[in-house]
This record gives structure tokens, sequence and C-alpha cells, in this order.
């Protein structure tokens, strides 16, 4: 009832984006870095009971933030190399529901190796903080009564350190028209996909696009379809300044390597979907065991998601 009154009371035509920016703060993304860099999640390696609590974990706050299950359920699960895997899959109705948008970021880490526990805050702590973020914003400004143009698919991959496993798998399950729509019961396949969104290690600002410049990030896509100009305008628009850049670090090869080949995207752009991937890059912390929590710039971090908030409601 008190949703219906907060979505009645509001006239949607003077709904802004702005009001949905409440709902983030760095305390907020401390804490949700914190637990999944917790020694409870074990460095979240596929398999393992850390990697468990954490989809557990990430399934709460999609239920919390007011997301849709499919089917019944928060999971898809996988076998891939004797491992189980378990993506986390969340939705956002829209009134076309033959257009959908996907966003994902992989929750699993390296984990822990002989006696050494890899936090994989940045890598991916941060993608996933930057996920459930977006995740509430998209959901808040709904209840306020905005009518989203289609469908917000939210994703956990898992198996991201397994060969991209779990994106592979939700590619290969849209491709076979098995996941349908919580709402129609259609199936959502890759034509009805319209973009792919992937976050990617988001929360390090130790080696910067420009010296000296800790506000950068960098979105990474094909140059026709990336809607890059979109970034650009969402940048300026609010006033966020961040240093963007749509190659890594200015290099060809490793920009190839990055957006085609070794990140969640890369299975999406098979199945013909325009992907884009947003990250602040690798770094010396990256996949090492001071990856803990200490290692993100909150403030930064925050920039960033409003950025990516902006950005992808052009998409839409």
């Amino acid at each position: 009832m008190l949703i219906f009154l907060l979505s009645s009371a509001v006239n949607p035509a003077k709904i802004s984006p702005r009001q949905a920016e409440k709902v983030l703060s760095e305390e907020k993304l401390r804490y949700e870095v914190s637990f999944l860099a917790d020694s409870l999640c074990t460095g979240r390696a596929t398999g393992t009971v850390g990697c468990g609590i954490a989809g557990f974990w990430i399934s709460r706050q999609f239920r919390a933030a007011g997301l849709r299950q499919f089917d019944g359920s928060w999971f898809r699960s996988f076998i891939y190399g004797g491992y189980r895997g378990n993506n986390v899959v969340g939705y956002l109705p829209g009134k076309n529901t033959g257009r959908y948008i996907l966003i994902g970021a992989h929750y699993d880490g390296m984990g822990t190796i002989g006696n050494v526990m890899y936090p994989g805050a940045d890598s991916n702590a941060s993608g996933v903080a930057a996920l459930l973020s977006l995740a509430e914003m998209f959901a808040r400004l709904k209840m306020l009564g905005k009518d989203y143009p289609g469908g917000i698919i939210f994703v956990a991959f898992d198996g991201k350190k397994l060969n991209m496993s779990g994106a592979t798998e939700i590619a290969r399950l849209l491709g076979h028209g098995e996941i349908k729509d919580p709402e129609t019961g259609e199936p959502i396949t890759p034509d009805k996909v319209h973009y792919m969104v992937n976050i990617d290690q988001v929360g390090g600002t130790i080696s910067p696009l420009t010296p000296g410049r800790s506000d950068y990030l960098m979105m990474l896509s094909d140059e026709k379809t990336g809607r890059r100009h979109a970034l650009e305008a969402a940048n300026g628009q609010y006033f966020l300044g961040l240093d963007i850049d749509f190659s890594y670090y200015g290099s060809r090869d490793f920009t190839r390597l990055f957006y085609e080949r070794i990140s969640d995207q890369r299975p999406f752009m098979e199945k013909g979907i325009p992907s884009v991937m947003f990250t602040s890059g690798i770094s010396m912390r990256n996949n090492k065991p001071y990856d803990d929590a200490s290692s993100i710039d909150y403030p930064v971090l925050l920039k960033r998601i409003l950025l990516m908030y902006h950005y992808i409601i052009r998409l839409l």
C-alpha cells in the first residue's frame, strides 16, 4: 500500500533520475565490499562454501532492492570443470517486453590458496557493489513511477575465474530461449537484448589515466554501438567530471584483449548483443592477498556508479 501511494502521488512527467541518487552512500559501498572481501566468504572461489555465502547474500540484496525472480528463483546453476557455479539473477520489468538491457558483474574470486586468502575487494567486490547500487537506484526510480521502455536484467556472474563460465551459461540460456520474462512468460532471446553492460574492477585509483587524477573510468566498447557520446554527455550534464577513456590506457592490443577476449561481455558479443565494459583497470593490488576493503577509493567508486547509472538511463 505504501509503495502504491508513493508511486501514485508522483507525476511521472516530473520524475528525475536524480531522485534515485539518494540511495547511494560511501558507507553502504564500504559495507558491501567489506562483506564480500571478508574471511567469511573465503575469497569466493567457485564451488566453495564462501562463494555460496556470497551468492546467497547477493540474492538477499536483490530482494531488498525490489527486483523480481525468474521462475521463482534467484539462481541459475551450472557445472564447469567439476565445479558447481551459481549465477544470481534479478529483474525489473519495463513496458516493452521485446526489449531488455542486461547489467552484470562477476562475484567469484581466487579463493584461498594454501593458507592465503585473496579477498578480491577490487576484483570484483567493487563491481558487485556497483551492480547492487544500480539495481537499487533503478528500482527506486520505478517505485516513484518511472516506467522503463524495456526490462532490466541484473546478473551477478559466478565462474569468471573459470573461463567466464557463468557469463557463458547465461548467454547460452538466452540463445536457447530458456530465460523467460516473469510477466509474459515469453522467452528472452539475444535479439531482444538491446545492450549488455559489464562491470569489472571499478574501485581502484592507483593506476590513473592522467598522472595525479584519481577520478577516472574506462569504458571499452565497439565504436559504432557503444554510445560513447552518451557517456560523455552524462559526465558533463551531472557535473561528475571524471577522466574518461575509451581504450585500455591507450593500448590497442590490451583494449582488444580485455574487451574481446577475457571479460564477461565476450559471450554476449558472440551472440550479437552490443556490449560495453566499465573498468578502472588492473593495478598491482589486484589478485593479491592485500586486495582488501581498504584498497578501494569509495568517493571515486560512488562517482563512477553515478556515471554508469546516468549512462544506462540513456541506453534505455
